[in-house]
Formats: C-alpha cells, sequence, structure tokens
C-alpha cells in the first residue's frame, strides 16, 4: 500500500507567508503619498462646502457670520442654527486639527484656510492674504498666510 503525502510543509507555506507580507509592505509604502494627496483633496472640496454655506448664510442675514466663542466648532454651531440646509460643516481629515475661519469687521469678509500636507501648486500664486481678520481660535501671530503648505479662500 503506497501512502501518499499531499499538502504543504510548514516550511513552504511560511516562504509563501513571507512573500505575501514583503509584497504588502511595498504596495504600503508606496500608497502613502497618493492618501495625502487624497486628504488634501479633501480639505480642499470641505472649505468649497463650508464657503458654500457661509455664501446661503450671507444670503439670509446680509453678513458672514461672527462666532462667538471664537472657534471652528462655533462656527458650525452657527451654520446649522442658522436654518439655511447645513447640517455641519466638515473637519480636517487629520486628526486634532481644524480649519480655520476668519473674518472682517462686522461680517463684511471672511477667509477660510487648511494646511496641505503636499502643498504645491499654482493655488498660491499671486495670493495676498486679507488684512484685519480676526481667526477663529487664532490670533495674529499664528493666523494662515496663505503660502505653502496653506490653501485658502477668502472675499
Amino acid at each position: 500500500m503506497n501512502k501518499s503525502n499531499k499538502g504543504f510543509t510548514l516550511i513552504e507555506i511560511l516562504i509563501v507567508v513571507a512573500i505575501i507580507a514583503i509584497l504588502a509592505s511595498v504596495v504600503l509604502v508606496g500608497l502613502g503619498p497618493t492618501q495625502s494627496l487624497g486628504r488634501d483633496a479633501r480639505r480642499v472640496a470641505d472649505l468649497h462646502e463650508v464657503q458654500n454655506g457661509l455664501e446661503l448664510y450671507y444670503n439670509k442675514n446680509g453678513a458672514y457670520p461672527i462666532p462667538s466663542p471664537a472657534s471652528w466648532s462655533q462656527v458650525g454651531t452657527v451654520l446649522t442654527g442658522a436654518s439655511i440646509g447645513v447640517n455641519g460643516i466638515p473637519d480636517d481629515p487629520s486628526s486634532g486639527q481644524h480649519y480655520i475661519y476668519a473674518w472682517s469687521a462686522a461680517g463684511a469678509a471672511y477667509e477660510l484656510a487648511a494646511n496641505l500636507e503636499n502643498g504645491t501648486g499654482n493655488v498660491w500664486n499671486n495670493y495676498t492674504a486679507p488684512a484685519n481678520f480676526t481667526a477663529a481660535g487664532q490670533t495674529s501671530t499664528n493666523r494662515p498666510t496663505c503660502t505653502t503648505p496653506q490653501y485658502c479662500i477668502s472675499l
């Protein structure tokens, strides 16, 4: 009687698992820059969403919001409480970071800013940051200058 052992040895299985692990790590390392570009694209899209909410608020109230206390979450509270169809505002995809909302006296103009991970491109060409803005949660020393790596929208 001939007994045939079919199957894989432990060594063969370990070699295959090691090869799969090496390939997976190469793929994950290669996706790093792509993921940060995706987060940057989300940041830009988020700022445009908030801009739409600010314009709705302006159309209803004749001025842009001046949150008190000055914080990003308070900007969301003001916009959601204005009965303009805004259910919430997005937050930065990086943990512990927020977007920046700055406003001028009497709510006549605003500036939105986000810190990008890959701040390259021409979005900053010929950009001059508005003067005399109060920024939510920011002081005059750490408010955005809208230079690389930041993206800003202002009115």
